[in-house]
């Protein structure tokens, strides 16, 4: 397969003049331009969109019902909406729940299912000052069965990011966390700037959904917000225009001079649908105008897409479109060390996406196959 017509963004840059070459499910050459294969009429050809942070799609949430069946329903919600390659997450359960959904995830990665990099657990060693849309009740500190559940998944899975509060864990087990390869990230946290910094130095590496669920910068008091954009840890971001306003998402992008920002959906079980709301934890999420909230309004994830959220970056002048879409697909790659995903590069996986001048979707490639 010959793609040529649009514009190619390789993962770091735009690429002027050339055609994309596809052999089987992977990429073979970025080549002149020669008139040759499929002419797509104009816009701008992309890697595959890589999504950290997803908790449902396809009518389907990420429990402790889960298996690997579910779990490819929902990666295959998300690669039509531009995301072949998705982490989905499980919000704060109990302990059998996510035992089970460690064992869906390692049956889905022996199972090859499509677009599935591994798991994101958020939780449930969190914060309660900072539970969001997460059940007080059951979020917990770290136990040492915990610790060695942990461990053996990021042994078994092929990536696995852990979210958790410095309050909830030590650093002996955030350490212990990070050497078995599972990335460690604080979120859902009211430490102090000294807290998180003494976590990072244990082993934390990332940062879950910056400013939401979290100790807010403040000039006396940097909180977990202040040494995130300080530091060098790498920082997922939900740029729908209401988690984060955009006046402080282009500070943001400003401010971090050291570590990487990405974005991610947050996406929930009605990403890919026309549901108007679906039960999480025995609670009602509503969905209205974009948004996911409890009845009491209280943010439940997002209504996004990351073509979407690319859109939103460069429309409110957070980032060019370059970086914008660098933070949807080579940057969140290289987070989980994926280097065949990402860009546009001989040799990498053949997931493509296809976007308009207005950046929104027009096509979906995954493996070489078109879906969308």
């Amino acid at each position: 397969m010959i793609l040529r017509g649009a514009r190619l963004f390789d993962g770091t840059g735009f690429r002027d003049g050339l055609a994309l070459a596809v052999e089987g499910d992977r990429i073979a050459a970025l080549r002149e331009d020669d008139g040759a294969g499929e002419t797509l009429p104009g816009g701008i050809l992309a890697p595959g969109f890589v999504d950290l942070q997803v908790n449902g799609g396809g009518g389907s949430m990420l429990d402790g019902a889960a298996d690997a069946e579910r779990i490819a329903t929902i990666c295959a919600a998300h690669a039509r909406l531009g995301a072949t390659g998705i982490m989905p997450t499980l919000i704060t359960d109990t302990a059998r729940a996510t035992r089970a959904v460690i064992e869906a995830g390692i049956a889905a990665a022996e199972a090859r299912v499509p677009g599935f990099l591994g798991l994101h657990l958020e939780g449930p060693h969190l914060d309660r000052r900072r539970a969001g849309a997460h059940d007080p009740a059951l979020i917990r500190s770290m136990t040492g069965s915990d610790l060695a559940l942990y461990r053996n998944a990021a042994r078994r899975l092929p990536a696995l990011i852990v979210t958790l509060a410095p309050e909830s864990a030590t650093p002996g087990q955030i350490a212990a966390l990070a050497e078995a390869g599972a990335i460690v990230s604080l979120g859902h946290s009211d430490c102090t700037a000294a807290e998180a910094e003494a976590a990072f130095a244990a082993g934390a590496t990332m940062v879950t959904h910056l400013f939401n669920a979290m100790s807010p910068l403040t000039h006396r008091a940097p909180g977990l917000v202040g040494a995130a954009l300080d530091g060098a840890a790498d920082c997922g971001l939900i740029a729908d225009g209401l988690h984060v306003d955009p006046v402080a998402l282009r500070i943001a992008v400003a401010a971090k001079r050291r570590g990487r920002m990405f974005l991610v959906s947050d996406a929930m079980a009605v990403a890919g649908t026309h549901l108007d709301g679906f039960t999480l934890g025995g609670r009602r999420i509503l969905r209205s105008d974009g948004r996911l909230t409890l009845e009491d309004g209280t943010l439940a994830g997002a209504d996004l897409t990351l073509p979407q959220a690319v859109a939103l970056m460069v429309r409110e002048g957070a980032a060019a479109p370059e970086a914008a879409l660098a933070m949807a697909s080579r940057i969140p790659a290289d987070v989980i060390g994926r280097a065949d995903l990402g860009r546009l590069a001989p040799g990498a996986r053949a997931d493509l996406v296809w976007l308009g001048d207005d950046l929104s979707l027009r096509g979906v490639w995954q493996g070489g196959g078109r879906l969308v």
